[in-house]
């Protein structure tokens, strides 16, 4: 596959990544024998704990998870990738036991670019590694984010964030909407379903949400981005 054979969805995509900013004529060496990937919803692509060997993917379409797991299996959410996210970019030069899985929570389309030839750009073009070093730059901020809330929010708050995180882009007429199961939601904010059910419940009897089978309507989004920042809420 070459840049001029990409449909709109994907030009889109490109230019709302870190790679976007690069002039055409070094973005078409950097497509340059790419392939497009079809990933079915909920299907693990990467898994944890294996070799990870050099790839770069941008997510053209669907929403990909990022997830680590405790030996207990427990799990925790630490991404969620959209349309314009770049995937494996760390990989082009750490060799590493992968230390978390990758999957897509909807059908989604990858565009898996060619590692050697991105990282020999960026050995020579200044332009390409500081595209690179700002995309790690973002994960690793992103990251330490992710964990500390995590670490310093109740299972409350990080069931609301996830609703409202999904919601947002699993984009519904007329209604906000996340599509996900009770145990997905679990696995998301590190919890177990029993705590997911409970909490979702009083959410309902709140009249914040609305349950159905793998999907979470969000009736009040505003009692619920109060529950994630109760201090923006204060004021009201």
């Amino acid at each position: 596959m070459v840049l001029d054979d990409l449909d709109d969805a994907a030009r889109r995509a490109l230019a709302a990544s870190n790679l976007g900013t690069l002039p055409r004529e070094v973005l078409a060496e950097l497509t340059a024998g790419a392939m497009r990937l079809s990933i079915p919803a909920r299907t693990t692509f990467r898994h944890q704990g294996e070799e990870d060997s050099p790839h770069l993917e941008l997510v053209l379409a669907g929403l990909i998870r990022v997830q680590v797991s405790a030996a207990d299996g427990r799990t925790m959410t630490v991404r969620y990738g959209r349309a314009g996210a770049l995937l494996g970019v760390a990989t082009l030069y750490a060799e590493v036991v992968r230390p978390f899985s990758i999957a897509a929570l909807s059908d989604s389309e990858l565009l898996s670019l060619r590692p050697m030839t991105v990282r020999g750009w960026a050995d020579r073009d200044s332009r390409v590694a500081r595209a690179l070093l700002t995309e790690t730059s973002e994960r690793v901020m992103s990251f330490v984010a992710e964990f500390s809330g995590h670490a310093f929010a109740n299972v409350r708050q990080r069931i609301a964030r996830h609703l409202l995180d999904l919601a947002s882009d699993q984009q519904h007429p007329d209604e906000l909407a996340a599509s996900i199961s009770q145990q997905e939601l679990a696995d998301a904010v590190g919890s177990v379903r029993e705590v997911i059910v409970r909490v979702l419940r009083e959410l309902r009897e709140e009249g914040t949400v609305e349950t159905g089978r793998d999907r979470i309507v969000i009736r009040d989004p505003e009692r619920l981005s109060g529950i994630v920042s109760p201090s923006w809420n204060e004021s009201s």
